[in-house]
């Protein structure tokens, strides 16, 4: 009795039931025994195995020295971890068995419709019951014998059946396989991903304090020359401003004495002219020789000799780059050298 999903299309619930007894991995009702996974999914058993096969090539029986394994859930991709006995250690679902059962019981007790089974488009009472193989098509015996596959090539319906099946299980199994491989490689890259985040940011903060680092240093010598500037700058105006207030207190003396020096000018008396005359030509002849002040020196306002030339500093910010690591060039150099080879 040929079980395959689709035999009743009358909508009713025993059609809804049989959708919920399909393997997911041959798509075919659940063949004994069928083992429950820790997701709550079913699988025939022979399926759970090529899927867990496919995904642990070096385990080889219950006997191996390889201890346990695990694939993935081919309906919600759980990962399942089996211990020593590989899929043999799954719990069976006895539950799902005896469903099997009593539905297979329900639809051999059910009368076959026409249609329920493919017919021949050729021969409209025939069945498709056999397939030929060189022209890669179901038929039915009345097309052998009379039709147009009479001089090909055929095969037992079932036989071909059973041999696509397996091969179509074989190719699930590859790419349940094939998947588990880039769901491990998606894995990877997304950890590679979130390394080179969290890598980038320390970089950046090391690099930051770094920047802020040479800042504070700049600015710290800034200001040492800075005060350096302002000292000088104070002493000199400090001498400056001396030698200010000593011109000054000279030019007022000297004012006095014309001003002493114009009234005795102006004396008409001979006597009293000549009484003051002599001790003030003295005192003026004396100012005029003595009392010499300092000056101050051609360019001692200039403020040159604090003059710094940064440019080797700007060459040496612009020349600043990341320092290659040593396990890079090594790593280049041996690459090089294999290359070379």
């Amino acid at each position: 009795m040929d079980f395959q999903a689709g035999i009743l299309q009358d909508g009713s619930p025993m059609e809804s039931l049989e959708k919920q007894l399909i393997c997911p991995i041959c798509l075919e009702m659940f063949s004994k025994p069928v083992v429950i996974l820790p997701c709550q999914h079913n699988l025939c058993r022979k399926c759970a195995n090529d899927v867990f096969q496919a995904a642990n090539p070096y385990w080889q029986s219950r006997g191996s020295l390889i201890s346990g394994g695990r694939f993935r859930c081919p309906s919600c991709r759980h990962e399942v971890l089996l211990d020593r006995h590989g899929v043999y250690g799954l719990q069976r679902n006895l539950l799902v068995e005896n469903i099997i059962d009593i539905y297979k019981q329900e639809c051999s007790s059910r009368p076959l419709k026409k249609g329920e089974h493919p017919m021949c488009k050729e021969h409209e009472d025939e069945r498709i019951n056999i397939y030929c193989v060189t022209c890669e098509v179901p038929t039915c015996s009345m097309c052998k014998v009379f039709g147009a596959h009479k001089d090909c090539e055929v095969a037992p319906l079932e036989t071909v059946f059973q041999g696509q099946k397996t091969e179509l299980n074989n190719c699930i199994s590859m790419l349940v396989a094939g998947n588990d491989r880039i769901q491990t490689i998606i894995s990877q890259l997304e950890d590679s991903c979130q390394s080179t985040e969290e890598n980038s940011e320390a970089a950046k903060r090391e690099l930051c304090a770094r920047f802020d680092a040479l800042a504070a240093l700049l600015e710290e010598k800034k200001a040492e020359l800075l005060q350096r500037i302002s000292q000088e700058q104070a002493d000199k105006t400090a001498f400056i401003q001396s030698l200010i207030c000593q011109y000054k207190e000279q030019l007022e003396k000297s004012s006095r004495l014309v001003e002493t020096a114009i009234q005795a000018a102006e004396e008409t008396g001979g006597a009293t002219f000549l009484m003051n005359a002599k001790e003030l030509i003295k005192t003026i002849v004396e100012a005029s020789k003595g009392g010499r002040l300092d000056k101050i020196e051609q360019g001692y306002e200039s403020m040159d000799a604090f003059s710094v030339s940064l440019d080797h500093l700007t060459e040496a910010v612009h020349a600043l780059d990341f320092d290659p690591e040593e396990e890079d060039e090594e790593y280049f150099d041996g690459e090089e050298e294999e290359m070379e080879e």
